[in-house]
């Protein structure tokens, strides 16, 4: 019995693709439910606003596999400092919620399947599967 496997890498890469997109948009969505939430602290403006944003990092490779990674970074200085004291008196003039942990719901709270359900949207959308 001989089996012929004739792989179509146009469609692998297109599914690879639309995987890549899904996963920047799923960020994208991550970052404006939790400026909607209004948890992180906000003073001016500039953590939240301007120094947090969805980063994607070009293919790399890891043990031969292609890697891609899309990540939500907060650049200011003082955001580590303010996240992991959540027993810091925040000023809730501008986002009625803010406190430290900000991020905590979406890692182990009640939308911890936040991303992973906007990526499988989000995917089906753009690969049509």
């Amino acid at each position: 019995m001989k089996i012929d496997i004739k792989l179509d890498h146009n469609a692998i890469r297109e599914i690879e693709n639309a995987a890549r997109k899904a996963a920047v948009v799923a960020m994208e969505k991550l970052y404006k439910d939790l400026k909607d939430s209004e948890t992180m602290p906000f003073a001016g403006g500039d953590m939240q606003n301007d120094q947090t944003y969805v980063a994607v990092d070009g293919e790399d490779t890891v043990n031969g596999e292609d890697v891609y990674f899309v990540t939500l970074v907060t650049g200011s200085p003082q955001a580590r400092r303010l996240y992991y004291h959540p027993e810091y008196q925040f000023q809730q003039g501008h986002n009625d919620n803010a406190g430290g942990l900000w991020l905590e719901p979406y890692i182990n709270g009640d939308k911890k399947d936040f991303v992973r359900t906007e990526f499988t949207k989000i995917f089906k959308e753009k690969s049509g599967i």
